[in-house]
């Protein structure tokens, strides 16, 4: 059995993926509102120097185990709050439910911070990678990308990464198909529909170097092959950047 994004697909539907940002006096945001507690942030992998204030959410029991990391200092922290809230309440919402099942359901939710400085925008990006096992044939992996325009101070998506009247799929594509024939070791066929798709491209992570792509199992291959990030170089795609 798979529940679809931990029941997340009915939250994002009512609040949208996209992010709003509320300039509001509220008090900043603590780990325990969460039910979290602050962790270092040694242990996280981060790919810029900059620390973060990290909390974590434990919560295990006979019928499942969770796990979340997260930051509490990413510039669009309400979106990012929102997204472990769903996640955690989306998960413990099955695994507390009477279905039977013979092993622990499991959700395992690590991220990865990246950044940019170089023009046309400085940029702040964290990655969540999620592993859950609730009793279907295959444990999944998806991913969640926010990324943070430090100058213009409002969220990256897909939608407003490239200049409109551009098309830097047509030059990503290639570069993906070769990248995943390399990690999987065999021609791994995405088909044109899949690999032109924005849509598939969602999750991404923006450095100095490279524009990096994270995609969820099934996303653009069969599930068996899991999930897969590849780093596309902004040589070629950097004049289309906004």
């Amino acid at each position: 059995m798979r529940i679809p994004r931990l029941a997340l697909v009915v939250a994002a539907a009512a609040i949208g993926w996209s992010s709003v940002v509320v300039v509001a006096s509220a008090a900043p945001p603590k780990c325990a509102d969460l039910e979290a507690v602050q962790i270092p942030a040694a242990p996280v992998p981060v790919a810029t120097p900059a620390p973060s204030q990290l909390c974590q959410i434990v919560k295990t029991d006979q019928a499942y185990s969770l796990n979340i990391t997260f930051p509490l200092d990413f510039p669009d922290q309400t979106a990012v709050s929102d997204y472990v809230k769903q996640t955690r309440d989306g998960f413990l919402n099955v695994a507390k439910s009477s279905a039977p099942h013979d092993m622990p359901y499991e959700l395992d939710t690590t991220m990865t911070q990246y950044g940019s400085s170089v023009p046309p925008r400085s940029t702040q990006t964290v990655v969540f990678k999620t592993y859950q096992s609730v009793g279907g044939a295959h444990p999944q992996t998806f991913y969640r990308a926010f990324n943070w325009d430090q100058g213009n101070r409002r969220p990256i998506t897909i939608d407003n990464l490239f200049r409109e009247a551009t098309a830097p799929f047509p030059l990503i594509l290639p570069v993906v198909q070769a990248e995943a024939t390399k990690q999987f070791g065999q021609d791994a066929a995405i088909s044109p529909g899949a690999g032109l798709d924005p849509s598939k491209y969602q999750n991404f992570a923006i450095t100095n170097d490279a524009i990096i792509f994270f995609f969820d199992q099934g996303a653009l291959l069969p599930e068996a092959a899991g999930a897969f990030e590849v780093s596309v170089p902004r040589g070629a795609i950097d004049s289309m950047l906004t």
